[in-house]
């Protein structure tokens, strides 16, 4: 049975892929992450799965962290990073810090371990100032060139991190004796995708701000949602395909819709009856995005088939229930785009 690391295993689209791949039963995974993921315990103590599993709870931004790894994985899932737009403009030092240290300390243990294949989690967010600078096509393919807007704005912290992530697991394959395969994700959703993202906050703001008019922040913008199994599916799927050595894939799902319209859907979810009107957009945010996966459906048949509106419904039933309960999130609550901008220009 093959090894497999999953770096980043206890966040979002790590625990899920995480979870496949164990239920799956056709190899051994270990999930390594500086806080547990919320499936790690069912994992452990689930009688037909705890023989597959393997739980590391470390800060790998810090190098002795990965002395706790065993010598050498057939395959490793490079996942881990500090994300959320939220984050940047809040702790663009942090993200800097931590996400480079990750990429770095990794390849480091990579030059020490021998693994056959890597695949690292980039993001769509690498060719964000493309898209608003210089009007590039849309849906959009891989082979775009990256570029950041003004380097001044914390925004663009986790896109410059991830640009090097790409370039540094690409250029270390053939010295380091592995196969590389970078995916860039576009906007992933689902149920505990985490509080700093457009669907939680529009959530909590139907939950707990009853707001009449509902504001539409970035109405006239459009983005692309994939669904968290439809994802999994194709980050496994590009692991494991015999052509993505070297290569680079989009996952995510290529039907773009505005963000008056992602409101709205979850306004009738919401059983929400008032008037909505357009506000102005979170700054630095892109006004266009929309992933081409025909890349991604050629070499490994990718085909994201939940509706976007039952994506959203799944997530939004999730988040629901938590802000119904009372509870409030640790981080990544909403704030307006006003608010955000005023800690900016602090």
């Amino acid at each position: 049975m093959k090894n497999i690391l999953v770096i980043g295993g206890g966040g979002f689209i790590g625990r899920n892929i995480v979870e496949y791949l164990v239920n799956r039963g056709d190899c051994n995974v270990t999930a390594a992450d500086i806080r547990e993921g919320s499936n790690w315990q069912k994992l452990s103590s689930n009688e037909d799965t705890c023989s597959r599993f393997i739980s590391v709870t470390a800060d790998f931004s810090d190098m002795r962290a990965f002395d706790k790894l065993n010598q050498s994985y057939d395959e490793v899932y490079m996942l881990a990073a500090v994300v959320g737009v939220n984050r940047t403009l809040k702790f663009p030092q942090d993200v800097i810090r931590t996400n480079t240290l990750l990429t770095m300390n990794t390849l480091d243990w990579i030059s020490r371990n021998p693994i056959k294949r890597l695949l690292f989690a980039s993001s769509s967010e690498n060719y964000a100032g493309t898209s608003d600078l210089f009007n590039t096509m849309i849906p959009t393919a891989e082979d775009v060139p990256l570029c950041i807007g003004d380097v001044r704005h914390p925004r663009w912290t986790y896109a410059m991190t991830k640009m090097h992530g790409e370039s540094a697991f690409i250029h270390s394959a053939d010295s380091y004796n592995y196969e590389c395969t970078v995916i860039r994700y576009q906007n992933i959703i689902g149920p505990e995708m985490g509080f700093g993202h457009a669907i939680p906050h529009i959530v909590e703001r139907f939950v707990k701000m009853k707001e009449s008019p509902f504001k539409i922040y970035g109405h006239d913008q459009t983005r692309a949602f994939a669904y968290i199994d439809d994802a999994v599916k194709g980050t496994v799927g590009a692991m494991e395909c015999d052509k993505a050595a070297g290569e680079i894939y989009h996952i995510g799902k290529q039907e773009e819709i505005s963000m008056e319209t992602l409101t709205t859907y979850i306004g009738e979810l919401m059983n929400y009856t008032g008037d909505y009107e357009a506000a102005m957009t979170y700054p630095g945010s892109v006004s266009r995005r929309c992933p081409n996966i025909d890349k991604a459906k050629a070499h490994f048949g990718y085909l994201p088939n939940t509706d976007w509106k039952k994506a959203v419904n799944l997530t939004t039933d999730w988040y629901k229930d938590f802000f119904a309960s009372g509870k409030s999130p640790q981080f990544g609550g909403f704030e307006t785009p006003e608010a955000v901008l005023k800690k900016i220009k602090k």
